[in-house]
């Protein structure tokens, strides 16, 4: 008997179930929607106690944006409110990263799909110069405790643990400081 999940089932099924729910902005507490002024922001809204996935709101404000980043893991993001671009990036010959394809451009009730066997590795910003943007991410781990990885485009590699930005309940399942400290204190 097979117990593995099946990605390509849990990315359509998932993506169906997801695009239900961002079909609708009528549902997000305003707790998972605040925007920090620098940087955009990660709430929690659920982890599966297995570690098996975990659902993130993203609170995007204007001008905001990730770095190039990877996930190491399925997943699903599901645009409710707003816009945000998002660019592929694939490693060239020389090891550079550069983008990959047309940035695509997603809108409320839009979602799409990121795994390393499907592609992983992307850019995402705000779309919007005025105003936030709020994306529904669904993660095949528990993403604030996944190592994960940053990339400037010359090829460099450097770990991370994203972490979450909630406030309303005790932090347990945030990992990122411990694993962020020490990365900090080696380089």
């Amino acid at each position: 008997m097979n117990c593995q999940p099946n990605e390509p089932e849990i990315l359509s099924l998932g993506g169906e179930l997801l695009t239900r729910l961002v079909a609708h902005d009528d549902w997000l507490p305003d707790a998972y929607a605040q925007l920090h002024p620098q940087r955009y922001q990660q709430y929690l809204l659920h982890a599966d106690a297995l570690g098996r996935f975990s659902m993130v709101s993203f609170v995007w404000g204007p001008g905001q944006a990730t770095p190039i980043h990877d996930h190491t893991v399925w997943g699903l993001i599901g645009l409710l409110r707003g816009a945000e671009q998002s660019q592929a990036y694939a490693r060239n010959a020389d090891g550079r990263w550069t983008p990959h394809g047309a940035p695509q451009m997603l809108t409320p009730g839009h979602v799409e799909a990121v795994s390393p066997r499907i592609g992983d590795v992307h850019r995402v910003s705000n779309a919007l110069a005025d105003q936030p943007s709020i994306s529904i991410h669904v993660y095949g781990a528990n993403i604030g405790a996944v190592q994960r990885a940053v990339y400037l485009e010359d090829g460099t590699r450097k770990p991370f643990v994203s972490g979450y930005n909630n406030s309303t309940w005790p932090n347990f399942l945030d990992l990122s400081a411990e694993f962020n400290t020490a990365q900090n204190m080696t380089h």
